[in-house]
Order: C-alpha cells, then structure tokens, then sequence
C-alpha cells in the first residue's frame, strides 16, 4: 500500500504545530463518537478507562505493541461534538493532542493537531498520527485497518515530508 503523508507543519507563535486532516461523508455526531467512544477507539487506536467527568482517563494504545504504557490523558476542553484537546503524559513525555470536527454539505472533517512538535520529533510523529488517522477512515468506511503496515508504508517512508518542513 503507497502512503502519501498529509500533514503540515503550521507556526503558531513561537511554536510548531503538526496539523493534519481526514474527512468523513458522515454526521458530525458519528464522527465524535468514532473518537470519543471506547468501543470505537479500539478499533482503530486504542481505548480508555475512567472516568471523564474528572479530568482525566487512562489511554492504552492497542497497535504499539506489548507493553506499551498506558498514558494518563488529562481532558483540557470537551465539548461534544467540536472539540477534544487533551494532554497526553506518559512518563516524562508531555503531548498537546487537539481534535476540531466541523460540518458541512455532508462532509465531516477531523483536524488533528498537535501543538508543540520539534524536529527531532516531527519525522515519527507525522508517519505516525498519519498511520493512525488513516486507520480511523479505514474503519468509518468499511476497509480493514489491519492492511496498513506502519514500518513499511509509513515509517521511515513518509519522514522527510514532515522534517523538511522545519527549513
């Protein structure tokens, strides 16, 4: 399978911000909870345990392989079904993870963003939240996400797009 990456490196401010986008001919309703339901995660990402109304979950990834650390996802702003940013920390690794979902004419879009990125990371980062992001519309259209091969489609293949666009 030929992977094109899609993101873009946007400045806000002083920061680099890694922005990529999926659409979705569905109802925005169906989208948020493509994103937000554990059930639904799983298919494509992981789940999560806890409970919501305090603050905070605990997020699994399901395709990083065996012992992978689950990451404590703090919730900074949810308001259902626009707007999810989280806080990622896993360790001593702190991420700034944002979905905005707009609709219109039909057509849902997902902006991910993630605030935050450097060079040094940038090169994983994008082949890897493409991977991922790709697997969610596999799932919401009825392909099998189990096709897409990380390190061989996305990883090292799509890096240089996402650190050339440091300069």
């Amino acid at each position: 399978m030929t992977t094109t990456p899609t993101g873009r490196i946007e400045r806000r401010g002083e920061q680099h911000v890694l922005v990529q986008t999926r659409e979705f001919r569905a109802p925005i309703e169906d989208v948020w909870a493509a994103v937000t339901e554990p059930e639904r995660l799983a298919r494509w990402i992981g789940s999560w345990t806890g409970d919501p109304t305090s603050g905070a979950v605990d997020f699994r990834m399901t395709f990083e392989g065996e012992g992978h650390p689950s990451e404590q996802m703090e919730i900074r702003v949810c308001e259902p079904p626009r707007r999810l940013h989280l806080t990622s920390r896993a360790g001593e690794q702190v991420w700034l993870i944002e979905l905005d979902l707009t609709h219109a004419d039909g057509t849902t879009t997902v902006t991910f963003s993630q605030p935050g990125v450097t060079r040094d990371q940038v090169g994983d980062i994008g082949p890897g939240w493409d991977y991922y992001l790709d697997r969610l519309v596999d799932v919401e259209t009825g392909a099998d996400p189990a096709l897409r091969d990380f390190e061989r489609d996305y990883h090292p293949a799509t890096s240089e797009h996402y650190t050339r666009q440091f300069g």
